[in-house]
């Protein structure tokens, strides 16, 4: 039986949210949606995009703000109080460097040549190659998911 493949993917939340996912091991998707999570696997590689440091403000970060795998286990709910209680899925955070988008986009094979590169987030979650997530995590600093071959300039 092959192996099954390891996916990586790009999420979308405002760095005050990707931070309080750091901080408690988890991740969470599209306001707390079971299916973007179900989708992925223990070992996939997970990205977070911030266009923004706070939710429902135009700030323009546009920075990647956090990286990490996918760990063991299904999707969860988790009661945040309020009547809120969302879909959240455990990672594995590496220790990285908050990283400004512009300087990656002529290098990523998802936003090379688009002048409109903000659209490939607009549904929170989105699938990348191996080499594209390679490239942020390198330019990230995420030594433990970057592989030596992979240089840390996004040029």
């Amino acid at each position: 039986m092959p192996a099954p493949t390891t996916n990586h993917w790009i999420c979308v939340a405002s760095a005050n949210h990707v931070r309080r996912g750091v901080a408690g091991g988890f991740m969470q998707v599209n306001h707390g949606k079971r299916a973007p999570l179900a989708r992925m696997r223990p070992g996939d590689g997970v990205a977070y995009y911030s266009p923004t440091e706070t939710f429902g403000e135009k700030d323009g970060l546009q920075a990647f703000t956090a990286i990490g795998t996918v760990a063991a286990g299904d999707p969860y709910l988790f009661d945040m109080g309020g009547g809120f209680v969302p879909f959240r899925r455990d990672v594995i955070w590496d220790p990285a460097q908050t990283t400004a988008i512009r300087p990656l986009l002529p290098a990523l094979a998802l936003t090379a040549g688009h002048n409109h590169w903000g659209q490939v987030f607009r549904f929170g979650v989105v699938r990348i190659s191996a080499a594209d997530f390679h490239k942020i995590a390198a330019a990230m600093q995420a030594r433990t998911l970057c592989p030596p071959s992979v240089s840390p300039d996004p040029a």
